[in-house]
């Protein structure tokens, strides 16, 4: 199925097997059933428990943190995540807080789903990957939707912790089929999974075995299934082995992955849809660059998106994010 199918189901899932899952947002309840059509005939199976809100953000922040601390699990809905802005204070100065602050007496798991990303014309403020801005809160956890990661093994690892998640979903991913791996590959790719223990799991894509490839990529959410077809391309192509890292969780990192396939490769890319400078991938250069000092053949490449904001032009709007081209020239480069 496609990917907002699967997450519908489960959501769907998690409401039958936990009465304390509650869900909210901007026009969730049927018939609209949400911008992106994931909450569709929830609200009719489920009438008590997901609950169309005001245009608020901050409202459903609020709400969502009074339900979590009263014991219920809610999951909130952000239509745009260029509106996580709005809920920027509760997010960082409540929800993460309370646990620390009160010596695990009180838990403020709040599940946060967020659309996110660009390549659909919506413009400066309804395009954006803000994620960067929440990666290193404390004890607040950063999750990306991504096809080879199964909704269902997220959410119910979300569901069985009391710390509060942003889980990012970006638009493009949700027509999209999930690619879990199988049999041990996704498409024509070998296929791996590796996590530390307790860690959501990373999984490894390559078209030849890993200590064959020369460079790693890591790449998450819909930046990751365009690095997959890049490096499929270029296997076939042209004979450049690349390894893909896709992790499901960008904040706190589990390096353990990235860094096996590193000290193989010796060079690595990193990819994400976010403007460029004080990145995701800037703090993967720092990390890898400091524990691998002595194992790199060259300084890690960070692909962004450009540092300014996005046009609504379709054709101005791919010159500014990333696309499978600056992926393409990157790998290139790193494999020379």
């Amino acid at each position: 199925m496609i990917f907002a199918k699967e997450l519908n189901d489960t959501l769907r899932g998690a409401l039958t097997g936990d009465r304390r899952v509650v869900l909210l947002g901007e026009d969730i309840a049927d018939p609209y059933g949400g911008a992106f059509k994931v909450t569709r005939g929830l609200s009719t199976a489920f009438p008590q428990r997901v609950r169309t809100t005001p245009i608020s953000e901050g409202a459903i922040a609020g709400i969502s943190a009074g339900l979590a601390l009263a014991g219920y699990r809610p999951i909130a809905e952000v239509m745009f995540g260029d509106f996580l802005t709005l809920m920027f204070d509760q997010v960082v100065n409540h929800m993460a807080k309370y646990q620390a602050m009160y010596a695990g007496q009180a838990t403020c798991p709040v599940v946060i789903r967020a659309a996110t990303g660009g390549h659909r014309g919506y413009g400066p403020t309804h395009s954006q990957s803000l994620e960067k801005h929440f990666l290193g809160v404390p004890h607040l956890r950063v999750v990306a939707a991504s096809l080879y990661h199964d909704p269902r093994t997220v959410f119910a690892d979300f569901l069985g912790r009391d710390e509060p998640v942003l889980y990012v979903e970006h638009k493009l991913l949700y027509p999209q089929h999930l690619t879990s791996p199988v049999n041990g590959r996704v498409g024509d790719l070998i296929a791996g999974s590796d996590a530390s223990p307790g860690a959501l799991p990373t999984i490894r894509l390559s078209a030849v075995p890993a200590e064959d490839c020369s460079v790693s990529v890591l790449a998450y959410g819909y930046q990751a299934h365009l690095a997959a077809q890049v490096i499929e391309r270029l296997a076939i192509e042209e004979e450049i082995f690349a390894e893909l890292i896709v992790p499901a969780q960008i904040a706190p990192m589990d390096w353990a992955p990235v860094e096996r396939s590193v000290a193989v490769t010796g060079r690595l890319v990193t990819v994400e849809e976010g403007a460029d400078g004080w990145s995701w991938g800037a703090e993967a250069a720092s990390v890898i660059s400091r524990r691998l000092f002595g194992r790199l053949d060259r300084p890690v490449d960070v692909v962004a998106s450009d540092a300014t904001v996005i046009p609504s032009s379709k054709t101005k709007e791919a010159a500014v994010l990333v696309g499978s081209a600056r992926i393409e020239a990157a790998i290139r480069a790193a494999a020379n």
